[in-house]
């Protein structure tokens, strides 16, 4: 028994027997697979509603502001490049790097919120959008509402890490999956805006 122990890679140990991935990062995989199903429904949903005519005005399409969006947009792609360097620093088990650059990402998450926020309050107080002005509404807001509470999710997971790192004087070697995992989730959040920045903002359009 002891032989076969030894035999073992070292490393290995908490890994999915079928698999071979560690139990957390497949557990992961799994999660980020059923969010993509709900992300793809309410798009869906909004897709459905966003053309279709006979509903109150204002239309979401009618009231984007592209220009400030894609800025926010920047933002938020920008944030992938800070996390994987983040994720690189702590490979390197360059404490101070992944600090620097978990913070930055939070920041950069923290802005692409505060974007968001604005936003809806303009489509509130200037345009007279609300949550039950129109399916074409309550779709867009709940799409894009959902996606902002996962940013939101992401940025309290990253400041978690850096007040951990900071106050342990840095990330032991089995905390080093968490930044991975953390990284995995974040670059989920950035794809899926990628498809609802592209779909919801750049190609519906109102009815005429």
């Amino acid at each position: 028994m002891a032989d076969v122990a030894q035999a073992v890679p070292a490393g290995t140990h908490g890994e999915h027997e079928s698999t071979g991935i560690e139990h957390r990062k497949l557990g992961m995989w799994v999660f980020l697979s059923s969010e993509f199903l709900f992300f793809g429904a309410f798009i869906t949903t909004y897709l459905l509603f966003a053309s279709r005519p006979g509903l109150a005005r204002p239309y979401p399409a009618e009231v984007y502001d592209i220009p400030f969006t894609s800025v926010s947009s920047f933002v938020l792609l920008m944030s992938s490049l800070t996390m994987v360097l983040a994720h690189n620093a702590i490979e390197r088990n360059d404490q101070s790097g992944t600090r620097t650059w978990l913070l930055a990402t939070a920041m950069l998450g923290s802005v692409f919120i505060g974007g968001q926020v604005f936003e809806f309050t303009a489509f509130v107080t200037e345009y007279g959008m609300k949550l039950t002005t129109s399916p074409a509404a309550s779709a867009f807001f709940v799409l894009t509402g959902f996606h902002g509470l996962h940013v939101l999710v992401g940025v309290l997971m990253l400041f978690s890490l850096y007040g951990m790192s900071r106050r342990m004087g840095g990330l032991s070697p089995k905390q080093h999956m968490n930044v991975e995992l953390v990284g995995l989730y974040w670059h989920f959040v950035d794809i899926i805006w990628i498809v609802i920045f592209t779909v919801v903002y750049l190609l519906s359009k109102p009815p005429l």
